[in-house]
């Protein structure tokens, strides 16, 4: 058992003594399939703390042949697969943290030589019967006699494996020459039963350089069939939340929202786990993160950058094409490829099936407010934001015209949005009433009665004493009319729940005095 070669199973087994532990050991019997066929090449990409190096670390303690784990996965989802027994602790494992190797790096010609030098030490205590000068010839060749001499073949688990294009953003050279070690170690090697890499990048696409085109991606735009290990799942967050007495609802707005296929989505696990722990909702992942490059894109207007940014803060969601993205942390071309990887640093989520961005969850969405907040070009967003407590306070207390004042300002703030109907009226009140959030779940265009309500602001469990509230939006019309839609047509069907407190709001935009009005009517039903 060495520190690279056949590790400990030590770590795998802290984590299911942890007081949460969430059993994902159902990815082995994926990667049990793959083993030794074209398809034993897998990378995985998720954001920070998404659980990829707890998994790595299983995967290592579960196919290492150095030890017995089978009282370890006895009890877990894999123990009643199949294929169980046939592969566990059958295979030399090579384990490798990249970010480990780059931190005592000078350069990436020490780190690829660190990394050999390691291997070899473990080689040597686990196989003192090879005997060959190791200084002379590549890791590969090495590995192949090991091969040979055992008959036992290698799996690699290769943890943090973009490190270097995070580091080394721009040096192209650097990035070239760490594809081609991964390439010359894995690619058609005998020895290879399995290569699991796992990153916040999918594999880098470097021109025609396709070093590591072998391998299948499993990311956060295409999670593939291994989509339920991306995160939590709906069903694991309802349990956990019933064990540990939380209220579902609200762990659902502050975590929830990745969305994949057939309307799937994944919770952020860290965040989760860390709620339920100190029995709290609170920003967890954000506080793990540096959001140095959010920060960075979020000062760019390029190509409508700015602009879409703001759509996803109202709310929106927005079409864009991931195919030209490099893998890279230096995405300039346009908000397609700044958004792509937005997505895999998990700042906003991605709909497969309508290729459409947008923010997940409460936590994300309070990172972009921190970060416009302290950035320059975004004082008139960040001040509308700011004063959203008031505009909130004046319709509670059913004040229309402070409301009006309030949305005239907001408009003036928010003017870079086009502002020329229903929609874009929206967007100002969805950016305006930011306060809101904490205590409702705002729904746009929402089944009700004989239609769809403009703007619903549920209020959730937890404040479920606050006025539930339907806005409805009127361009260059009447906020009479407005009014009248949502009784005529019936949208109050929407609050019955709610009927002994809830208000009715028109408001309307006049495009020749440029003026807002507004009326609010309690609803009695």
């Amino acid at each position: 058992m060495g520190f690279y070669l056949n590790p400990s199973k030590e770590k795998f087994e802290e984590s299911l003594r942890s007081k949460i532990y969430v059993d994902k050991s159902g990815i082995i019997a994926y990667t049990n399939e793959v083993l030794g066929t074209k398809q034993k090449y897998v990378c995985i990409s998720r954001p920070r703390r998404f659980g990829k190096t707890m998994t790595a670390e299983m995967l290592s303690a579960y196919y290492g042949h150095n030890f017995d784990s089978f009282q370890m996965f006895e009890n877990l989802t894999i123990s009643k697969e199949h294929s169980f027994k046939g592969h566990l602790n059958k295979y030399n494992v090579v384990f490798l943290n990249m970010q480990e190797f780059l931190s005592e790096s000078s350069n990436i010609e020490n780190m690829l030589e660190l990394i050999k030098d390691r291997i070899i030490n473990d080689i040597l205590e686990e196989y003192p019967e090879i005997n060959m000068n190791y200084t002379e010839i590549s890791l590969a060749y090495i590995l192949q006699n090991i091969f040979k001499v055992s008959k036992i073949p290698i799996i690699f688990i290769i943890d943090e494996w973009d490190c270097i294009f995070r580091e080394y953003k721009k040096n192209e050279t650097c990035q070239e020459i760490y594809l081609d070690f991964l390439r010359n170690l894995l690619k058609d090697r005998e020895y290879v039963a399995l290569a699991y890499m796992t990153g916040i990048l999918p594999v880098k696409k470097y021109g025609t350089h396709s070093a590591l085109n072998m391998f299948d991606e499993f990311s956060m735009t295409n999670p593939g069939p291994l989509l339920e290990f991306v995160g939590f799942t709906e069903t694991e967050v309802k349990s956990l939340s019933r064990k540990y007495k939380m209220d579902y609802d609200e762990m659902a707005q502050w975590y929830d929202g990745y969305r994949f296929k057939k309307n799937i989505s994944v919770y952020n696990p860290k965040s989760v786990v860390t709620a339920l722990r100190l029995r709290e909702f609170d920003n967890y992942w954000s506080q793990t993160e540096s959001y140095e490059a959010l920060k960075i894109y979020v000062k760019i207007n390029k190509d409508g950058l700015k602009d879409a940014f703001i759509e996803l803060l109202a709310g929106e969601r927005k079409r864009i094409d991931i195919r030209r993205f490099n893998n890279d942390m230096v995405p300039y071309e346009s908000y397609n490829d700044i958004f792509t990887l937005l997505i895999h640093l998990g700042y906003l989520g991605y709909d497969f099936e309508t290729k459409e961005v947008f923010i997940p969850n409460k936590e994300i969405f309070d990172e972009f407010i921190s970060t416009i907040s302290g950035t320059v070009g975004w004082e008139e967003i960040a001040s509308s934001i700011q004063a959203s407590n008031d505009l909130l306070n004046a319709t509670w207390n059913e004040d229309a015209q402070a409301v009006a004042r309030s949305i005239e300002k907001a408009h003036n703030e928010t003017s870079i949005i086009k502002y020329n109907d229903e929609n874009a009226l929206s967007c100002v009140l969805s950016i305006a009433y930011y306060s809101a959030r904490q205590y409702y779940t705002i729904e746009r265009e929402i089944p009700a009665g004989k239609g769809f309500a403009d703007l619903f602001f549920r209020p959730r469990k937890k404040y479920i004493y606050k006025p539930a509230m339907i806005i409805e939006l009127k361009w260059d019309k009447s906020a009479k009319g407005a009014i009248e839609q949502i009784e005529n047509k019936q949208y109050t069907d929407v609050l019955k729940e709610f009927k002994d407190n809830a208000l009715l709001i028109g408001i309307n935009y006049n495009k020749v005095s440029k003026q807002h009005e507004c009326i609010i009517k309690r609803y009695i039903e």
